[in-house]
Order: C-alpha cells, then sequence, then structure tokens
C-alpha cells in the first residue's frame, strides 16, 4: 500500500479512528480538521484519496467536494464522503458532484479501509493505458479488444490477447510458464504448463514476419522485445 490518504473531520476522535485502521493496513495518513488547513495541505502534497466530512466548521463539504473536482490540479483525487447526513438526496448530490463513495456515520472502520481500497484498485485501473503501440508495427486497443499489425487489424483468440498484453505492458520481462498460466487462469487453472507454449507459437505465426519479437528465454520462460 503506502498510499496516502488524507482525512478531514473536525471531531479528531473521528480522524484519530480512521488513522488507526488505514495505517495497520499500510496507508499513510494525515489527519486535517477544517478546510483552510486542507487547503494548505493540498499546496504541498496531492494525496492519493480524500476522506471528507460534510459538516466542516465555516466551510460545506459538498462545495469543498464541487471545488476540487471543478480544480485540473485536484480533480483526479478520488473522495470518500464520511457525514452523519444519511438522506437519500444527500447521498445523490454528494455522488453526483463527483464523490467516488459515501459512508454514513456511525460507520463500521474495516468497511471503510476496505471501500478506500476498492476506490482505489478502480482508480489505478482508470488511469492504465487504453492503447499500447509495440514499435511502429503493432497496436493494441485494450478497450475493444483487438490488434492493429502493420494497421490491419489481426484475429487474436481471448487468451493470445491476453499473453500478448501480458508480455506487452511488461516489455523486456521473461514470465514463466506457470507465471502466464496465472495470469490466464488465476488459481483456477487446469492446464499443463505446454498449453502455453501452443498458444504462444499460434501468436508467433499470426504475427507473421514479427513473430520473432516474442523470444523464448530457454529453461525460463518468454520475453517480448522489439
Amino acid at each position: 500500500m503506502n498510499e496516502l490518504v488524507a482525512v478531514i473531520d473536525d471531531e479528531k476522535d473521528i480522524t484519530g479512528l480512521v488513522a488507526l485502521h488505514l495505517e495497520k493496513s499500510n496507508f499513510k495518513v494525515r489527519e486535517l480538521h477544517d478546510a483552510e488547513s486542507l487547503f494548505t495541505f493540498l499546496k504541498e502534497r496531492i494525496p492519493d484519496l480524500l476522506i471528507l466530512d460534510l459538516m466542516l466548521p465555516v466551510a460545506d463539504g459538498l462545495e469543498i467536494c464541487k471545488n476540487l473536482k471543478r480544480d485540473e490540479k485536484y480533480s483526479s483525487i478520488p473522495i470518500i464522503i464520511l457525514t452523519a447526513k444519511a438522506e437519500e438526496t444527500d447521498r445523490i448530490l454528494g455522488l453526483e458532484l463527483g464523490a467516488d463513495d459515501y459512508v454514513v456515520k456511525p460507520f463500521s472502520p474495516k468497511e471503510l479501509v476496505a471501500r478506500v481500497k476498492a476506490v482505489l484498485r478502480r482508480q489505478n485501473r482508470s488511469q492504465e493505458p487504453k492503447r499500447i503501440r509495440i514499435g511502429d508495427f503493432l497496436e493494441m486497443d485494450l478497450q475493444k479488444y483487438t490488434v492493429a499489425l502493420e494497421g490491419r487489424n489481426i484475429s487474436l483468440t481471448t487468451t493470445e490477447f491476453r499473453i500478448l498484453y501480458l508480455l506487452a505492458s511488461n516489455m523486456g520481462w521473461v514470465f514463466t510458464r506457470d507465471a502466464i498460466l496465472q495470469h490466464l487462469w488465476g488459481n483456477e487453472k487446469y492446464v499443463l504448463d505446454r498449453t502455453v507454449d501452443v498458444h504462444i507459437r499460434h501468436l508467433r505465426a499470426k504475427l507473421a514476419a514479427h513473430g520473432s519479437i516474442i523470444k523464448n528465454v530457454r529453461g525460463v520462460g518468454y520475453k517480448l522485445e522489439v
């Protein structure tokens, strides 16, 4: 983990409780208690996630959320609203203003930590590249699940695509057959590791003259190298 989470709430008992459970899960935490200290902190450091109370002294949490999401510098910060305001209209407004999750007090600290992890996972996935280019001849579209070789789409099976993605997104890294199987099927694999060789052979054939970019590292596994 080690992601930095900023927790803003005017009740120090709340920020302390949240900080305690986040730190147990290896997060770094900054406790803040009003809007002024939040914006001072943001000038120094942009956190990986913000847990925001709505009922703060002087400032309104929904306004803070709206302003952060409108500011290009801060708009990508995931926000979890943590508040005693339990009305459906408050929940809807908070989410419409850009909050990634909405947790009502009283709350379970363990559940809040789980929600923090879930939001960060979604955030990390959303920041993954949508396309991967390999040299000047191959492009993978990760949303459309297509591969273009020298400008023309080639037909890959789902397994072939996922193997190519694994190798292309970790250019130069060597993957054992078992690591490739783990990527494809996790712990639910019921196939021999030599199955990977068959998929690699088919993939190389479909890449035609460029099939040699998939290198066999004898006794270890495979890597992609241009």
